[in-house]
């Protein structure tokens, strides 16, 4: 049988009011992780109480640089030949690994599968975002780390993600893997739940929105220059 593997990493800044949820939903997938790797970027709660607490946990600390440094970190650090993410205020469904586990076997040209992602409203959500959300799909398809699971090659083709963007890194990252040839699926049906609270990085990083217009410009910009590489 082909080497199953996976390495979950879950990044964490000051995460501790959630962390533990998130890590057990790991912890307890039908097919569990051979490793499971928390990024701390340099949080000041405690976080790292939280993480220390599960033995089956590698725990790792960096000075604070941003979600995606802390899941390049964990990339490096990571040994299996898959690889999953998980941030640290959401949850997996219990067979997130295995379905997407059995997709690759039964098609081994997949280099990356996707899920659904349901949106589920913390008790202690603003008003405002919650009437938001509620008139908005609650599941959704998912082009989102969350709900990834990749070969660790065909990520390292593809490169790690790129810190210039605060939100803008995981568009960036999903078209660059799209530009390398990435074969991806999506799986018809929940493999996470997104939790929306106050603190949501896409809710208080509202000025960081501007990213995803550089991100589609870097992106056409890049599709220009191999048209114009092919004219010649």
């Amino acid at each position: 049988m082909a080497d199953q593997s996976v390495s979950v990493i879950i990044p964490v800044y000051n995460g501790e009011r959630y962390l533990a949820e998130a890590i057990r939903t790991v912890l307890d997938q039908t097919h569990p992780p051979a490793e499971l790797i928390v990024v701390d970027d340099g949080s000041t709660d405690g976080s790292a109480q939280v993480a220390q607490g599960f033995a089956a946990v590698r725990y790792v600390r960096q000075e604070n640089a941003g979600q995606p440094a802390a899941l390049n970190h964990g990339v490096e650090l990571a040994t299996g030949q898959f690889l999953a993410f998980l941030d640290a205020d959401d949850v997996w469904v219990p067979d997130k690994l295995a379905v997407q586990l059995e997709a690759f076997a039964s098609d081994p040209s997949l280099d990356m599968i996707f899920g659904h992602a349901q949106q589920f409203i913390e008790p202690e959500t603003p008003a405002a975002v919650a009437a938001q959300l509620q008139s908005q799909r609650q599941v959704l398809p998912a082009h989102l780390p969350s709900a990834m699971l990749i070969r660790r090659e065909a990520f390292d083709r593809v490169g790690g993600f790129r810190s210039e963007w605060k939100i803008g890194n995981v568009v960036d990252w999903y078209a660059r893997a799209t530009e390398s040839g990435l074969k991806s699926r999506m799986l018809e049906r929940v493999v996470y739940k997104r939790r929306i609270h106050g603190a949501n990085i896409s809710i208080t990083e509202k000025q960081s929105r501007d990213d995803y217009l550089a991100v589609v410009k870097a992106a056409l910009d890049r599709r220009r220059a191999r048209q114009n590489l092919t004219e010649d």
